[in-house]
Order: structure tokens, then sequence, then C-alpha cells
């Protein structure tokens, strides 16, 4: 019986020193609103944001795993990309090395929504 509460303990701390050490390798992503400032955006053709979307996505795989785009919203003048990122120069070299531009990119601080009305 002693036995056994040994090994489970070892096993336990096994299992801790584990957690930590992939705890440490792990990096929290942030998540960045861009605001893109391009004329007649809204206009573009979905052949276009097809193009633009391709290149994006060639620019997010060379680069790594540190940085995704979730989605963009397309408005008439503007384009506001939602990116999950390590750090903000990510994105900024993201949008250097497309060729778009990058107005603003801010760091969400939270979300809300109507459930947040009945918290």
């Amino acid at each position: 019986m002693l036995v056994i509460l040994v090994v489970s303990t070892n096993y336990a701390i096994g299992q801790q020193k584990e957690n930590k050490e992939t705890t440490k390798t792990k990096t929290t992503m942030k998540t960045y609103v861009i605001e893109r400032i391009i004329p007649g955006a809204g206009n573009l053709t979905a052949e276009q944001l097809k193009s633009i979307s391709q290149t994006s996505c060639t620019v997010l795989e060379e680069m790594g795993p540190k940085i995704e785009w979730q989605h963009s919203y397309v408005t008439g003048d503007k384009v506001y990309c939602v990116y999950n990122a390590e750090a903000k120069e990510l994105v900024e070299e993201h949008a250097q090395k497309g060729g778009f531009p990058a107005n603003s990119i801010n760091e969400v601080a939270t979300v809300i929504s109507p459930a947040t009305a009945n918290r």
C-alpha cells in the first residue's frame, strides 16, 4: 500500500513538472484589431478579395505560428482585421511583408456582447 502511494506521488510530481515546462514554452497570443484605410474597399470584387486573402495567408505561412488571422470586416473605405499574435510587431511585420496598410493596430483589452449586460 505504501508503495502505491509513493508511485502515485512520484507520478503527480512528474506531471506537475511537465505542466510547468509546457507552460514555460507556450506563449500567450494577444488579440489585435487592425484598421486598414483602403479607398473603395467595399467595392472590391470577390476575385480581388480572394487575391488579397491569398497574399495574407502566404505571408502568414512564412512567418510561422506566432501570428494568426481570424477574420476581417470590409466596409466602404476601410478593412478591419482581427489577428492573434504574440506581439504587435508581428502584426506590423505582416502588413509590411504583405504590402497592406496598417493605419492603426490596437490590442483588445476585453470583449463585450449583449451577454455582458446579463452578468
